[in-house]
């Protein structure tokens, strides 16, 4: 959120977390993903996902009724798994505390697109500032974990988060 204006999907704070976020992983220029010189997988955002189901002969129209647009979605290529992350970052109260109530419904589309029709395995995973520690978000953040498949983490995707030793 942009201090004392609006419009998230434009502030530079967010943008700028993004980047920490993925700071830990090497992305290449063809967006594969390196970490402790092995490669994990293809790096997705937001319409690229879509291109990826479209060179595959899937029509998402025919399965979910909106496109949901990933922050990052990183395929695992030895698990056949797709983790979709969602980076959240806040520095005043605002709208983001509604939309971690959403992993439910999201990873049931994603898995909609991406389980139903190509077999992979989803995860949904937000990234999350140190705003998100205090106590008010001790319901929101047990309620993430409640969900088979959701979770969140705080300020890096690591490769220990991955598994990747």
């Amino acid at each position: 959120m942009k201090k004392g204006g609006v419009g998230g999907h434009l502030t530079k704070t967010g943008l700028i977390f993004e980047k920490v976020a993925g700071s830990a992983l090497t992305i290449t220029k063809n967006n594969n993903v390196l970490a402790k010189n092995k490669t994990l997988g293809t790096l997705y955002s937001k319409h690229e996902l879509y291109k990826l189901l479209e060179n595959k002969g899937i029509d998402y129209k025919i399965i979910i009724s909106k496109k949901l647009l990933p922050d990052v979605a990183l395929f695992l290529k030895n698990s056949k798994t797709f983790i979709i992350f969602e980076i959240k970052y806040q520095e005043v109260e605002g709208s983001t505390d509604e939309k971690l109530q959403t992993c439910d419904f999201k990873i049931k589309q994603y898995r909609k697109l991406l389980t139903n029709t190509l077999g992979y395995k989803v995860r949904y995973v937000y990234v999350l500032n140190d705003w998100f520690k205090k106590e008010c978000y001790k319901d929101v953040l047990d309620y993430i974990k409640s969900i088979p498949g959701c979770d969140y983490i705080y300020n890096k995707i690591t490769p220990e988060y991955l598994n990747i030793k």
